[in-house]
């Protein structure tokens, strides 16, 4: 019973009741919603997102939080499609826009760590930057006409489910490994709760925080190099507004804006429950313009939830 009732105040648990409970729903009102076919599109169309969502709920565990990351995976994506059509391989190509978004992570913690800006105007900024360089090298025109052997890396299918399944899959294994058990990542806690605490105890904090933008910049790279090969071309608008996405993700999952708390599980969980959300309007035939809306809904509520559990925990305290 205590392990039960323990189970039952995780963020995560919560949420897999509800999507439990939205699928069930489903099931009743639309038969074509279990089909393989439909849960296949379903987890496609939030594995970029949930690619990006491991390194964002890292970051954002240490107190941060990045706004630049779909500008990040347009300028990859963009960048390694040009490459290509240079005639170069497709290794190379995939290392380029991976190390580009690695670069751009390198910026942006650079600017907030030892500039001591703030992540909220420093990756606004990015964004832009970003989303310019991509117009820029492209001269606003999408890059296709990429070959076979780099559209396989997002459109080859094992076990009925295409790549980018399998690469967010895993990726969600990992990094919920590395967070919970790694005593080098789960050092992030610590900088999120008290980052003056975190510099007393020795934690290499402005370091720590440089490399968590590294690594959401390198996946947000890897995701524009599979997003890219997924549609078999690098569009100029790709990326658009999934910063939005992600950070509501994680947020839903349980991560604080005010760090010191979140899971890469719980991210995981708070993409479904979004992407399901879409899913079940599409199939009830609300408009799509609507779908937006929802987005911006999700997350104002996801943040005054926040708030709310933020307040509670204080006056436990007290």
């Amino acid at each position: 019973m205590n392990i039960l009732k323990k189970l039952t105040k995780q963020r995560e648990f919560f949420i897999f009741f509800v999507i439990i409970c939205i699928m069930v729903a489903m099931t009743i009102y639309s038969p074509i919603f279990l089909t393989f076919a439909n849960l296949s599109v379903l987890f496609l169309s939030l594995s970029i997102a949930v690619i990006i969502a491991v390194g964002m709920t890292n970051l954002m565990v240490s107190g941060g939080f990045d706004m630049s990351v779909g500008s990040v995976l347009a300028f990859s994506g963009a960048m390694a499609g040009i490459v290509l059509r240079s005639g170069a391989p497709v290794i190379a190509a995939v290392l380029i826009g991976i190390v580009i978004g690695g670069l751009a992570g390198l910026f942006n913690g650079f600017v907030v760590s030892i500039l001591g800006i703030n992540p909220f105007v420093t990756t606004l900024a990015s964004l832009s930057l970003f989303r310019g360089l991509t117009l820029i090298v492209t001269r606003g025109q999408n890059i296709s006409g990429l070959p076979d052997a780099f559209n396989a890396l997002g459109q080859k299918v094992i076990l009925g489910l295409q790549m980018p399944i399998w690469y967010a899959l895993i990726l969600v294994v990992i990094g919920d490994i590395l967070l919970r058990k790694s005593r080098f990542f789960r050092q992030n806690y610590y900088i999120g709760g008290s980052e003056k605490s975190a510099r007393l105890s020795g934690i290499a904090v402005d370091r720590m925080k440089i490399l968590n933008y590294v690594i959401v910049g390198l996946l947000a790279g890897f995701a524009g190099v599979i997003m890219t090969a997924r549609m078999g071309t690098a569009s100029v608008t790709q990326g658009t507004g999934l910063e939005l996405q992600v950070i509501t993700a994680v947020i839903i999952g349980g991560a604080s804006l005010q760090g010191g708390e979140g899971t890469v599980i719980g991210a995981f969980l708070g993409s479904l429950l979004m992407t399901l959300i879409t899913n079940v309007l599409t199939l009830v035939g609300v408009d799509v313009y609507w779908q937006t809306f929802v987005t911006g809904a999700t997350l104002l509520v996801a943040v005054l939830i926040d708030q709310y559990g933020k307040v509670r925990k204080e006056k436990a305290r007290k």
